[in-house]
């Protein structure tokens, strides 16, 4: 497979899961925001901008932080080169580059929501549409994984696809957990408190795992239990576990294909002999925004060694 070819497949389905991750943080602020008072609102918008690292485009462009401006600029904003119109036109691009490559059930996918994501998100969104069209984001995700999953063949193009979820998903959840404890709370007082439990929710609900959390752990909301979920528990597919064990899965498939391993098996090994044994009681005694930094650090490493390996950009 041609590089650029394996490169397009990759960054098709990042911009699909990152189109997806922001449509579902946006859905958690909006609940919240709207069952708390301005002040907190205001903040749960800020913590939003913060976490998806836009704080200094969304300041030169906007003076406040009220729910209308966010999701606009996030979705929409023109002088927000990220916002998730573009990222969706990123996933029809790199569609086409890699057409013959993909079944037609998965460019069928891609060209109809994008054509039906570009017209509404084409003009401004008021109150009353931004739950119809965050649902239709997330929608999209869903029926290309879906045809993606129902009609490609598992050759080393599958395998560069997943790669490219799996990555930006752990990108994404160890995002959204770091956000927590340096944006979320307004101070260490007020752990253990009802805006704690509240901002936890939030976390869970940005990363779909709030009803099965639930169902695991009988409605019990706690720091502890939610970590060790969404950082270990390989049975969730959006715990940073799951997303390691799945892009190991992809890179030994391509090694094997290959007939050869690259520097991204290697960083692939050392970042499973720094995590494999590791407990959450560990975790919050080394700190998670530690532990966080050092995964997402980890997480960039293997990305960019998968793109030299695999020669992407020649």
């Amino acid at each position: 497979m041609l590089g650029r070819t394996a490169n397009g497949l990759f960054w098709m389905f990042r911009y699909l899961e990152r189109a997806e991750n922001t449509a579902r943080l946006l859905e958690a602020a909006l609940r919240m925001a709207l069952t708390r008072d301005v002040v907190t609102a205001e903040a749960e918008w800020r913590s939003v901008i913060a976490t998806l690292g836009l704080t200094q485009a969304y300041q030169a462009a906007h003076d406040s932080y009220d729910g209308v401006s966010v999701w606009n600029f996030v979705l929409r904003g023109s002088t927000n080169p990220g916002n998730v119109r573009i990222m969706f036109g990123g996933v029809r691009s790199n569609a086409r580059e890699a057409r013959i490559n993909i079944s037609s059930d998965v460019w069928e996918a891609v060209n109809e929501n994008w054509m039906r994501l570009d017209k509404l998100l084409a003009r401004p969104i008021g109150q009353g549409a931004v739950g119809e069209v965050l649902a239709a984001i997330r929608r999209a995700g869903t029926q290309v994984h879906g045809a993606f999953d129902g009609s490609m063949l598992r050759d080393e193009g599958y395998h560069f696809a997943r790669a490219g979820t799996f990555i930006e998903r752990k990108d994404s959840t160890a995002r959204i957990l770091d956000m927590k404890y340096f944006l979320l709370l307004p101070s260490l007082s007020y752990v253990g408190s009802s805006l704690d439990t509240g901002q936890w929710e939030q976390v869970l609900r940005s990363v779909a795992g709030a009803r099965v959390y639930s169902w695991l752990n009988a409605g019990q909301i706690e720091a502890r239990g939610i970590v060790e979920f969404l950082v270990l528990d390989d049975r969730f597919p959006r715990s940073l576990a799951f997303c390691r064990n799945a892009l190991r899965e992809c890179l030994a498939a391509l090694a094997r294909t290959h007939g050869t391993e690259g520097q991204c098996h290697v960083l692939m090994r050392e970042a499973d002999a720094r995590l494999s044994q590791l407990t959450v009681d560990q975790i919050f005694e080394a700190g998670l925004h530690e532990y966080l930094v050092d995964a997402l650090a980890r997480n960039a490493g293997i990305a960019r060694a998968i793109a030299k390996d695999y020669r992407f950009h020649i």
